[in-house]
């Protein structure tokens, strides 16, 4: 230190010697300095002897002390002068000089200096008086700083340097002194007031010392550099403006605090600096390249001057750094002067030095901040911030576009740049940007973040230096990307402290200030920015330099996108994506995009700055070649190693900033999506893409270098969407929603195009659905939405991924470990599920089976915990359709199987009903007839299931009912649920016989069938857990529901004959149509409804409307007995039969064991087949609990009430009558041959029925009632049968045996019969119906009745193999009745009814019939039965009609019985030629008998008879005795044919009862009388004829029957003979005798016959003549003797 006492010792030593050293110098030639030396080593010493503080002492006395040296520095002699200097110095440094010695050095040094002496040393004392004190201030202080400026005006370069580095070093120290001054008065005086940027305050008075000085130079600083005259620096005789200029920017940028702490100085900034600074650009603002001061121009321009201008523009640098605040208006004028200077008319020096100030001023964001507060976001104000960017944008485009002096392309390649064949050459090419063949290599100009000048370091150059190629460019590249660094670091720093802010507050704050000011820094950059960039990636060829344009346009993208600035944001990405993708690619997404921005046109101060669009030119290494992924296939496309590069950076925005990207998702996976496309990426298991294999893209090339990228690029790729799961909720929805419109673009493009689709979206969308399965209810919506869209798309493979995604998801979801878990939040668990169900409404089966397949995983994997999904589960599984194909109903109907054998205990109940749905939507769909059939089996196990579990299943559904009542109590609505008011459970079972039902007239006859067993079976089996009204609907709504379906599909069926049953199957001929397959269901459906009502009629019956029931029941049985189909009708009696067999029901809970072993076989059959081969459990435990459940056991009926069933007979007696009516009714048509004729079975059923019924009908039976069976039994006896069947029902023709028809019409006959029998006198009235009834029937013998106008053949002559109808032999069963008429006479003739109905003149009158035709009935028994019974009855009924005489009731029979006789002893037909004697003999014995039966039982009564009766008789006996016999006999067989035995008994009854004495009325006698005289009128006229004829023939044999007539009469004429010989001959009328006598003559005529027959008879007539021969007696008086 200097104050130490060895210092101060050495400076008095040194003083002493120095002061000697001078004496010495000076002996000679200046004796005052010897002197003035020698006195001052004196004073010294006495100053060391007195002082104790020597140095002041010293500094008090400084000016004598340093008398002796000043003068020796007077002397001019250079080696006095340099050893007084350095004193000098040494005592300055000691600092023992005071104000005024100081004053005295600098005026010695003046002098010094105008002699031009010692120049160095003198700058250096100067230099350490001013730093070693401040005492120096104001004219002194001015004089030393004149002094150095003189010094560095001189002719001596040496000395000019060193006196430039003096002034500087003076001026820093006079601040520096300022600075130090206003330290030490801080905290005295109260602080002057703030700087008012327009203070006027010109007063330095205010001002302490050194600022004072401070302030002094600076403005005469200003006063030189603007060459004029100095107020302070007195005697400056010259100046340079590049050396004021440096001065000013070295105190500006080094003393700035100064400035802005007092108002003085900051008003000499404003009022002197600027204006000066502003005037001295002028030059270079006018100054235009290439104008030059032509003849033309007024005034000759001046010309910018390189250092000038380099140091203006670094003062302005000072200035904007230092003084913005303070200057905001002047540099909005520097700064657009700044603009200006980068103007392409510009010299190329001035542009250079220009953009590196921009480039200072790049690197400095807070800077650029406030450029954009002040003035871009002031109204009316220059957007100075935006002009510098697009200043700089269009700088760099200028240098492309003009290439004042840049190397073309084709010198580049000439320089071994890199040409075109440069480019893989092996060369280390130079990095470097290449557009539209402007080549402009790249510098290393700066480092990042630093704006290191060159030009603007150029001090020392006069003439402006020639800028090397690239240079400008390079600077400008580093600005931009410096620029953008800066505001994002800024920014983001900014928004990163906000955000920590806001969190600390929790509470969204409004958009602060600040915000607003970044966001207008953005948008006023970002246009210019993005044209620059886009440019300059474009034209980059530098992996580095592409590498950092991309991370500017990345680093902007994720600004805006934080700031929400979507324009600019997108503008960004669009130039990422445009870059990755090969030049001219068509991709609209991007083009729509860009069409906004390219058509704006950036205007920059007059200029105008264009979007550039990419060149393809550019010399890029090609890396891959691949297809395009647009509609038209346009060949094929290349992939740059710079496009690969662009895709990475396009991964890692959309990896790191996905959060701001929101809608721009769009472009980029757009792009995205294309190069994986180009890349030939393909999607495998999760919607990872993997390199498809080569096949997959004949035309896709990749070099080894993109190979070994690939699966990089496949895992950032994938990497990417799993980051989704760290994506807000809204970024999140906007990648899903960016990747559904991209799958609809690639849906789009697979319409009506058979090309591969891009399968990028919907894999990234699931990829993207399996990562955020934890939030998954926020996506799930717009997802499967989308998916299930593309699941119906037209395209194969596009469907299939649809498909594979939506389900994986589903999977996914359902298998996840959600938080709270899915069985707590059932509405997530129907949420995942529902798309499920959606696809349900595709139609294309792959996507059904897919479907399917993912609901058989579901079920496998969490089947057991499905709760509440099982609705919709069930509802895919059941969404089947016909149209869909074996293969997809198979896979559903697995999983039905699944359901129904594993899952039926873990779904609720409330399922169950849709599980039956299910099973029977399987059942009816027709692709698979197997399945339908396993569907019916599975209804039978789910009823087993139900019986099994019932009580449980009671109990739950009845809780859920009660939820379900009081939810639809509050809305105010009544309960949906079909078969409402029945209880829940026994809805249940309602639904499955509902759908049972359905199956039952499906349209498969096999469907059908085990429909209709399985049904039939469940009922019976588990009918009894029904409530009792339940089976009200049972009846009605299921059973009779399901008759009225198959009657009327019956009815309408096809006659078509069915060749085939698919395949190979032959058809049995009884199924072979349509409408015979339905037969078989009406029949199975008919029996079991009627077998339910005969085993469950105690219960049906306490129904209410069971009589109802009844009636529609027999309605059915009705229809379908009189339906055209055989087997219906016959197996409708069937049921008929089985409800009539019904005896008086026992209660239901008795029977059921009878009931499970007497399950008829069809239905046991149907069971094993059916259900799964167990035995019928016993079911009242479960049943008597659930009746108990709902308090209805069933009471038993009133003792009455059980027999009054009398209605329900009458009701069956009404519909057999019904029936029969209908089927004996004959068809009204033609002979078609299509008519329908009921079958024999199916009749005799219908009859049989009848003594069942009567047996409940007998009490009410009435005459009525009789006719109407009457009638419908004459029908059905009348009906005839078809040839073809005729062998099975007819007995051989020979044979005399009735079919069971006839016989049940004569059992029904007798059943009434018997009845009337036992009955009540009233019901006596009937039998002359009943015997009216069998008379019809014996009718039949000799005349078959008609069945309509039908022809029928009998049955002898029918063909077998002819559709022809027989009639039956209807002679057995004629005969039959006949014999049950005799019978029944028997039994009755002396009933009231039967005398007063004339039964037995309809007998007579009948019989009739067969006796009339003999020999012409069908079958001889006939008429022989006819005789034998007409015997019979009229020796029982003679004797009543006799009785009755007087009554008059018989007085008709007389005549009928004459006719009878006379029909029968004379009939018109001819023995058959083949009949044998004896029969003949025997034939004539049953005449015989007649005639002895009227001789015994009618002649004997005459009395009692009409007298016409017996007229009648006696003429036919008459008749009888000389009857003429057909002339049919040979000549040996006369004798016998002659019927001469019947001839003699006739004659010998005639005679007898022509002669009797018993003669008691004069009437009879007449009668008989009357009798013998026709019969010899009659005699007398054949002989007559006889005769006549012998004559007339001559020679000729007479014909045969006249011989034998005349043989007959002469054979009656001797008969006659002997009677009249044997009578009394007073009972002999006179004619008589008249009249033989009369024949006498004529039978002599008869002599001369020439036959031996008529000889002998004639001999026999004529000798009995000899009897009467006497002579003449006189006359008697009156001729009476």
């Amino acid at each position: 230190s200097c104050n130490s006492p060895e210092a101060v010792k050495k400076l008095l030593e040194n003083m002493q010697a120095d002061l000697r050293s001078l004496s010495m110098e000076c002996k000679k030639k200046f004796p005052p300095v010897k002197e003035a030396a020698e006195s001052g080593i004196v004073k010294i010493k006495t100053i060391a002897a007195r002082n104790t503080d020597i140095l002041a002492a010293l500094k008090e006395n400084s000016s004598e002390v340093v008398q002796p040296f000043l003068m020796g520095c007077g002397t001019k002699e250079p080696k006095i002068t340099q050893l007084c200097l350095a004193a000098i110095q040494r005592l300055m440094s000691h600092e023992v000089v005071s104000e005024a010695a100081a004053g005295n050095i600098i005026n010695m040094l003046w002098q010094l200096m105008e002699n031009g002496l010692e120049e160095l040393k003198l700058l250096q004392t100067v230099l350490v008086l001013l730093t070693t004190n401040t005492i120096v201030h104001d004219e002194v202080l001015s004089k030393a700083i004149v002094l150095c400026f003189r010094l560095h005006f001189t002719k001596d370069n040496i000395t000019n340097n060193t006196a430039a580095a003096t002034v500087r070093q003076v001026v820093t120290v006079v601040f520096e002194r300022m600075v130090a001054e206003d330290e030490k008065f801080k905290g005295l005086t109260e602080e002057p007031p703030a700087v008012q940027g327009n203070s006027n305050r010109r007063s330095v008075s205010t001002l302490r010392p050194s600022a004072k000085d401070a302030y002094m130079l600076f403005q005469d600083l200003c006063q030189l550099v603007n060459a004029d005259a100095p107020y302070w620096l007195v005697g400056m005789t010259e100046m340079t403006r590049t050396f004021g200029l440096e001065l000013l920017e070295s105190v500006l940028n080094d003393f700035p605090e100064v400035f802005l702490q007092h108002q003085e100085f900051s008003f000499l900034l404003k009022e002197r600096v600027c204006p000066l600074v502003i005037k001295l650009f002028s030059p270079n603002i006018k100054f235009r390249q290439g104008c030059g001061s032509s003849a033309s121009s007024p005034a000759p321009v001046e010309k910018p001057y390189f250092p000038i201008c380099m140091r203006l523009l670094r003062v302005v640098s000072v200035l904007i750094k230092h003084f913005y605040s303070l200057l905001v208006t002047e540099c909005e004028i520097f700064l657009s002067l700044l603009v200006k200077f980068l103007d392409g008319e510009k010299p190329q020096w001035l542009r250079a030095v220009a953009v590196e100030s921009v480039h200072r001023l790049c690197v400095q964001p807070h800077l650029l901040r406030s450029f954009c507060q002040s003035y871009d976001m002031k109204q009316h104000s220059t957007k100075v911030f935006r002009d510098i960017v697009n200043a700089l944008g269009s700088f760099i485009q200028s240098l492309f576009i003009l290439p004042s002096g840049s190397v073309s392309a084709s010198q580049g390649s000439a320089q071994g740049g890199p040409g075109a064949a440069g480019a893989g050459g092996g060369l280390i090419t130079q990095a470097a940007f290449e557009y539209r063949g402007t080549w402009i290599p790249l510098m290393n100009v700066s480092v990042q973040g630093s704006a290191k000048a060159t030009y603007l370091e150029m001090l020392d150059k006069v003439e402006p230096p020639s800028i090397p190629e690239g240079y400008a460019m390079s600077v400008a590249f580093s600005a931009l990307l410096d620029l953008v660094r800066g505001i994002t670091s800024l920014i983001e720093r900014e928004l990163s402290k906000q955000e920590q802010e806001a969190a600390m507050r929790e509470e969204a704050e409004p958009v602060s200030p600040p915000q607003r000011v970044w966001e207008e820094m953005v948008n006023a950059c970002w246009c210019g920015l993005l044209a620059a960039l886009s440019l300059l990636l474009d034209a980059s060829t530098d992996e580095a330099a592409t590498e950092n344009i991309l991370k500017a346009e990345l680093s902007m993208a994720s600004l805006c996108g934080r700031l929400g600035l979507v324009t600019p944001r997108d503008a960004f990405i669009t130039a990422i994506c445009k870059a990755s993708l090969p030049p001219h690619y068509a991709l609209t997404i991007l083009s729509s995009n860009t069409a906004n921005l390219s058509n704006k046109v950036y205007s920059i101060q007059g200029q105008s700055v264009q979007m550039v669009s990419p060149s393809s030119e550019s010399h890029q290494q090609v890396v891959a070649v691949g297809q395009p992924l647009t509609a038209q296939p346009q060949g094929t496309v290349m992939l740059t190693a710079k496009n690969i590069q662009c895709m990475r950076t396009l991964l890692n925005l959309a990896h790191c900033h996905g959060g701001y990207l929101g809608t721009s998702w769009q472009l980029v996976l757009a792009t995205l999506q294309h190069l994986v496309w180009i890349l030939g990426l393909k999607p495998s298991v999760g919607g990872v893409l993997k390199p498809g294999r080569a096949v997959e893209g004949p035309s896709t090339v990749l070099t080894t270098a993109v190979m070994t990228d690939l699966p990089v690029i496949s895992n950032i790729l994938s990497r990417l969407f799993e980051s989704s799961q760290y994506l807000d909720d809204v970024s999140l929805h906007h990648l899903i929603n960016a990747l559904c419109s991209l799958s609809m673009e690639a849906m789009e493009m697979a319409y009506g195009n058979n090309k591969e689709p891009s399968l990028f979206a919907v894999a990234k969308l699931l990829e993207t659905g399996l990562v955020n399965m934890d939030r998954i209810e926020i996506l799930w919506r717009p997802l499967t939405a989308h998916l299930l869209e593309v699941c119906q798309h037209p395209n194969a493979r596009m469907r299939e991924w649809g498909a594979e995604a939506i389900t994986s998801l589903i999977k996914a979801g359902l298998s996840f470990k959600h938080d709270p878990p899915l069985s707590q939040n059932q509405r997530l668990q129907l949420l995942l599920l529902n798309p499920l169900k959606e696809l349900s409404n595709v139609l294309h089966a792959d996507i059904r089976q897919k479907q399917l397949e993912c609901v058989l995983q579901i079920l496998q994997n969490q089947g057991d915990t499905l709760g509440p999904g099982w609705p919709l589960v069930l509802g895919v599984i059941g969404a089947i359709r016909n149209d869909q194909g074996e293969s997809l109903i198979r896979t559903a109907f697995q999983c039905l199987q699944l359901v129904v054998t594993d899952f039926l205990p873990t779904m609720p109940c409330m399922c169950l009903q849709i599980v039956v749905d299910v099973a029977g939507s399987f059942g009816l769909q027709n692709q698979e007839l197997n399945i339908s059939l396993t569907s019916i089996g599975l209804l039978w196990n789910i009823s087993d299931y139900f019986f099994q579990r019932g009580e449980a299943i009671t109990e739950e559904l009845e809780r859920e009912e009660a939820v379900l009542l009081r939810q639809a109590q509050d809305k105010g609505e009544p309960l949906h649920r079909p078969f409402h008011p029945a209880p829940p459970f026994d809805c249940l079972w309602l639904c499955l016989y509902a759908k049972l039902g359905e199956l039952c007239v499906d349209p498969r006859p096999a469907v059908r069938k085990s429909a209709g067993q399985t049904m039939f079976s469940t009922i019976a089996a588990h009918g009894t857990l029904l409530q009792p009204p339940t089976w009200n609907i049972v009846v009605w709504k299921v059973l009779f529901h399901l008759l009225d379906c198959v009657r009327k599909s019956s009815t309408t069926a096809d006659k078509e004959k069915i060749e085939s049953g698919g395949g190979n199957i032959l058809i049995h001929h009884s199924r072979d149509t349509a409408e015979k397959q339905w037969a078989e269901t009406w029949v199975l459906t008919l029996a079991g409804v009627a077998r339910i009502f005969n085993t469950r009629r105690y219960l049906l019956q306490q129904l209410g409307d069971f009589f109802k029931a009844w009636e529609v029941l027999l309605d059915h049985i009705q229809s379908a007995a009189l339906s055209k189909n055989n087997e219906v009708s016959l197996a409708a009696l069937k049921s008929f039969q089985e409800i009539l067999q019904l005896v008086t029901p026992i209660k239901d809970t008795d029977k059921l064991d009878a009931l499970a072993m007497d399950v008829p076989p069809v239905l046991m059959e149907s069971l094993q087949v059916s259900g799964p081969g167990r035995p019928l459990v016993r079911s009242d435990s479960l049943a008597e609990r659930l009746a108990q459940r709902y308090g209805a056991q069933p009471s038993l009926p009133p003792p009455g009430e059980e027999l009054d069933d009398s209605a329900l007979w009458w009701s069956a007696w009404n519909t057999w009558y019904r029936i029969g009516t209908e089927c004996t009714r004959p068809p009204s048509g033609g002979t078609d041959k299509l008519v329908f004729v009921p079958s024999q079975p199916f009749l005799t059923a219908l009859i049989q029925i009848f003594p069942a019924l009567y047996q409940h009908i007998a009490g009410g039976f009435s005459m009525e009632d009789l006719k109407k069976l009457g009638v419908i039994l004459h029908g059905a006896v009348s009906v005839p049968i078809s040839s073809d069947s005729s062998p099975f029902i007819l007995p051989s023709y020979t044979e005399a045996v009735l079919t069971s028809l006839q016989e049940a019409v004569l059992t029904a006959l007798d059943v009434l019969q018997k009845a009337i029998c036992v009955g009540s006198e009233n019901l006596q009235v009937m039998y002359p119906a009943i015997f009216e009834q069998l008379l019809l029937f014996v009718e039949f013998s000799c005349k078959p009745p008609q069945y309509g106008k039908m022809e029928t053949k009998h049955v002898a002559n029918a063909k077998y193999n002819q559709a022809e109808w027989v009639a039956l032999n209807y002679v057995p069963f004629a005969e039959q009745s006949l014999e049950v008429v005799v019978d029944l006479y028997h039994k009755t003739a002396c009933h009231k009814a039967v005398i007063n109905e004339k039964v037995l003149q309809n007998i007579i009158k009948t019989l009739r019939i067969p006796l009339g035709l003999k020999y012409a009935c069908p079958a001889e028994s006939t008429w022989k039965l006819a005789v034998s019974s007409l015997l019979k009855v009229l020796s029982i009924g003679l004797p009543v009609a006799r009785q009755q005489a007087s009554s008059g009731k018989f007085d008709t029979m007389w005549p009928e019985l004459a006719n009878a006789f006379e029909d029968f002893l004379f009939t018109k037909s001819t023995p058959p030629d083949n009949l044998s004697i004896q029969e003949f003999q025997r034939n004539e014995a049953v005449d015989v008998q007649v005639v002895q039966l009227i001789s015994t039982e009618i002649l004997p009564f005459a009395n009692f008879i009409p007298k016409e009766f017996v007229g009648r008789i006696m003429s036919m006996l008459n008749k009888g005795s000389i009857h003429s016999q057909s002339s049919s006999f040979t000549e040996a067989e006369m004798d016998i044919r002659m019927r001469e035995e019947f001839s003699k008994v006739c004659f010998e009854t005639l005679l007898q009862f022509s002669f009797s004495n018993k003669v008691s009325t004069p009437q009879e006698g007449y009668i008989s009388r009357m009798a013998l005289s026709v019969l010899l009128q009659r005699a007398q006229d054949v002989l007559r004829r006889y005769v006549e004829d012998q004559r007339l023939s001559g020679r000729c044999p007479l014909p045969r029957q006249q011989v034998t007539e005349i043989i007959f009469v002469l054979k009656a004429i001797s008969t006659l003979m002997d009677s009249l010989k044997k009578t009394q001959p007073e009972n002999v009328d006179g004619n008589v005798w008249v009249q033989v006598i009369a024949l006498y003559p004529t039978l002599v005529e008869c002599i001369t016959c020439s036959s031996p027959e008529v000889s002998s008879a004639l001999k026999d007539a004529l000798g009995p003549f000899k009897d009467f021969m006497q002579p003449p007696v006189s006359k008697v008086q009156n001729g009476e003797s």
